[in-house]
């Protein structure tokens, strides 16, 4: 098939466009990204080399654009991967991600009712569901109500619904994948994981946000692609799935491993004003992935993380 994948050149969309190239050799892929502050290009670079790989800088928000890449390439299945995903800059200014994450998904689905795509497949985050109490032995469903907490989370919540719009209304074949916190290889070092590698590799003071309580369900970014492949080929149309690696930690407790894996860490720990509206606790339910497509993670935090931080050490 021709596949689409949007935000090609991000942490997951790197990882998923190299993963599927290799994965299914017949398969052309169409790469569209914008190419901003946190696009990879040198694994972007590597990626252009392949033959059955071809490569668009273009703004999903922008209609014309999206249309003009639709009518050349006439991809059968298109995945989302686009999206501006950090908080602190969601809170510091929101109107970015309401033009990425609302505007681009509904240009994306528009072009594809007008060009015939057979499926839409939209990467959605857990933090639509807002948070758990840090005690609370709940877990989100596909089913939990949306109560996002971030201008983020409620561009995402906005644009899952208007997919599931799209399904209802138009009878667009969609799916739409929520996942947890993903960490691995290409990561930008605005993130937890390779925000504290960089500050212990320049000896400097790791930031936490408050006293490093809040939990998040860790999930390896393989894990991830193996969940939205297992999606794309017998997923059913007009369903959510929860895609998350069943390790919750404290962000205090994942520096701390962080700082064990690196040899003589000199850097302290130094607690910062909270986040504005700073989530408690995520915790997500993912037996309906594992009994309907027979997912489940592959990689333990512990086993990864200490290559997660030898692989940013050597960037």
């Amino acid at each position: 098939m021709k596949i689409l994948i949007t935000g090609c050149a991000g942490f997951i969309g790197i990882n998923f466009t190299k993963y599927w190239l290799a994965e299914h050799r017949g398969d052309e892929v169409v790469g569209v990204d914008c190419l901003t502050y946190a696009a990879n290009l040198d694994e972007l670079s590597r990626v252009r080399e392949n033959p059955a790989f071809v490569f668009y800088k273009a703004d999903i928000s922008g209609a014309q654009s999206v249309n003009s890449i639709f009518e050349r390439e006439k991809p059968d299945t298109v995945l989302n991967f686009a999206a501006e995903s950090h908080v602190d800059r969601s809170i510091a200014s929101a109107e970015i991600f309401i033009r990425s994450n609302v505007l681009g998904t509904q240009c994306l689905l528009d072009a594809c009712l007008r060009y015939g795509v057979r499926r839409f497949h939209q990467i959605s985050t857990d933090e639509v569901y807002g948070d758990l109490p840090l005690d609370s032995a709940e877990q989100f469903t596909e089913d939990s109500p949306l109560k996002p907490s971030s201008p983020y989370s409620a561009s995402k919540a906005a644009a899952d619904l208007l997919v599931l719009s799209y399904f209802r209304t138009h009878g667009l074949f969609v799916t739409v994948s929520r996942s947890s916190n993903n960490y691995g290889p290409y990561q930008h070092t605005e993130k937890l994981i390779p925000h504290t590698v960089d500050a212990i590799r320049r000896g400097e003071d790791v930031s936490i946000y408050g006293n490093g309580q809040n939990i998040r369900d860790w999930l390896y970014v393989h894990d991830h692609v193996t969940a939205v492949e297992a999606i794309l080929q017998n997923g059913r149309a007009g369903e959510i799935y929860n895609v998350g690696g069943g390790e919750e930690l404290t962000n205090l407790e994942v520096v701390g491993y962080i700082m064990s894996a690196y040899e003589n860490c000199k850097s302290k720990i130094k607690f910062v004003e909270d986040r504005k509206g700073h989530d408690r606790k995520y915790s997500l339910d993912t037996s309906k992935i594992r009994k309907q497509l027979g997912w489940k993670p592959q990689n333990s935090f512990r086993e990864q993380i200490k290559s997660v931080v030898l692989a940013q050490l050597l960037r």
